[in-house]
């Protein structure tokens, strides 16, 4: 009964015709985010962050979401058309659905894609509503050990997720954290890195950061080769997938589904890790694997269907546990801080119709950009010709007027064209930066934890290891960071014994 009433509230709630407003904004930005090649769902977060801190909390929370599970869409569009991925998660839909369209199939790849997603996002948005009332009562009981020992496992999950070299992963976490304790310590008010900066007292934004990162650097580094875009030019047509491919992809859609749900709960899982292994279970199960790669549609489904379960279910933690599972989720953390709502197991009580609203408003964000990208496929190629060099522009102008809005501060500007210099040399340097920002997030809310948990305990340390989930979470960190050291170690002696047979 109470799940029946949970979902009448929210619906209640998403239908007013401000928030339907909001889902659609964020639903058609999201899409035309995946269509552009150089921008991603992160770079649009980001910039479009600071304008939603004047608008109403819940609609603010619901067109951000929306962009994020749109982008997905999107992303699969210029994949098979362009043979370029709109963001990182649509890279695994370029190998088999382009090959489709070169062969004449371009219409049900984009089919298969959109029908896939919707069924992948609708299937997500029922489990997370099963799970959120139940995984909130859990954290409920759960004391600052438990929060830090949850919390430490989170980042050394992202860290070790890492798709490139894991001490530089460690080392952005460790500016992360640094970045994070400028300012007034939380409980004695001394200073800290501040330097006689006044600026500084109040720390350095998380805004002003994140759009220099992801909105500056990032478009810097995209400016630096243009990207060679040989549209597909034949007419697109039949897009509805026909029996056979519905019988060939229907169970790769619902093994994506749930694949994309459980991995994108974790930290750094997201919408990437779920297509890929998507596609390689798909490839493994298949009757006929040597026909991936040259056009299975199979390929096209079950990392569309991944990609869109993981964007979903990766606001589980953020909303019943107040932990972010990812760079987006950081944004929305702070997002709703701006609007005086603390995400976690008190968002249920305190804010039921932000709660259910967001989530019912997937609902309906699901069913517009099914509408939106089948029978507007014509609008979307036409968008994929706007080179990024006309786009990079106005993507400057819309950071600089969003980071200035947020305190007016020329401070703030001049921290997000350091970080955005800083960032692009960083990016040519193989440096990811994911952990620093979830590291920044993350950090007051672990020092807050432990500071508590050594209060609790007299100072001493052994209350993460006498008390069950601390040590279990604490344990599996120090497990995945010594795997991963080994496997590091490993290789580099791989490395030498060859260099010394040579």
């Amino acid at each position: 009964m109470d799940f029946l009433q949970d979902l009448l509230l929210g619906f209640q709630t998403t239908l007013q015709p401000v928030n339907l407003l909001f889902c659609f904004v964020g639903v058609l930005i999201g899409t035309l985010v995946g269509v552009l090649p150089g921008i991603g769902p992160i770079g649009a977060v980001s910039i479009l962050l600071p304008a939603t801190f004047h608008a109403p909390a819940l609609g603010s929370i619901i067109m951000l979401a929306g962009i994020y599970y749109g982008a997905m869409y999107g992303g699969s569009t210029t994949s098979i058309l362009v043979n370029i991925p709109g963001e990182t998660a649509s890279i695994v839909t370029c190998m088999d659905g382009h090959q489709m369209a070169l062969r004449g199939r371009a219409g049900p790849a984009l089919g298969i894609s959109a029908f896939g997603s919707f069924i992948a996002g609708t299937l997500s948005v029922i489990g997370l509503t099963l799970i959120a009332r139940p995984l909130a009562g859990l954290a409920l009981k759960f004391g600052p050990p438990e929060y830090f020992g949850l919390m430490i496992l989170g980042l050394v999950i992202l860290i070790y997720l890492t798709e490139k070299s894991l001490i530089k992963a460690i080392i952005m976490g460790g500016v992360g954290i640094i970045l994070s304790s400028v300012g007034l310590d939380i409980v004695s008010g001394k200073e800290r890195f501040t330097y006689q900066i006044d600026d500084l007292l109040q720390g350095v934004g998380i805004i002003p950061i994140i759009i220099g990162l992801y909105g500056v650097a990032e478009g810097l580094k995209s400016l630096e080769k243009p990207v060679e875009r040989s549209l597909f030019q034949t007419h697109i047509k039949g897009l509805l997938p026909t029996l056979r491919d519905w019988t060939v992809s229907i169970w790769p859609i619902l093994r994506g589904t749930v694949m994309g749900f459980f991995l994108g709960i974790l930290p750094g899982g997201g919408a990437i890790l779920p297509s890929f292994l998507s596609y390689g279970v798909e490839k493994r199960l298949s009757k006929h694997p040597e026909l991936f790669g040259k056009g299975a549609i199979e390929g096209v489904a079950g990392p569309e269907s991944a990609n869109n379960a993981g964007s979903t279910s990766a606001f589980i933690p953020l909303l019943t546990l107040g932990i972010p599972s990812n760079v987006i989720m950081a944004m929305l953390f702070a997002g709703l801080l701006v609007h005086n709502i603390t995400p976690g197991p008190l968002l249920l009580r305190d804010h039921p119709t932000v709660f259910w609203g967001v989530i019912c408003s997937m609902y309906i964000g699901n069913v517009m950009l099914l509408i939106l990208n089948l029978p507007l496929i014509g609008m979307w190629v036409q968008v994929t010709k706007i080179p990024f060099r006309v786009l990079f522009p106005l993507i400057i102008l819309i950071c600089t007027v969003g980071v200035y809005s947020v305190n007016n501060s020329r401070f703030d500007l001049w921290v997000m064209l350091i970080f955005g210099v800083v960032g692009y040399v960083l990016k040519k340097g193989g440096y990811e930066f994911p952990p620093l920002v979830l590291a920044y997030v993350l950090t007051p809310l672990m020092e807050q934890s432990l500071r508590q948990s050594l209060i609790m305990s007299g100072g001493s340390f052994m209350i993460f290891v006498g008390r069950p989930i601390p040590a279990i979470c604490l344990g599996v960190a120090v497990l995945l960071l010594a795997s991963a050291s080994m496997t590091r170690f490993k290789k580099k002696r791989e490395m030498l014994v060859e260099e010394n047979l040579d």
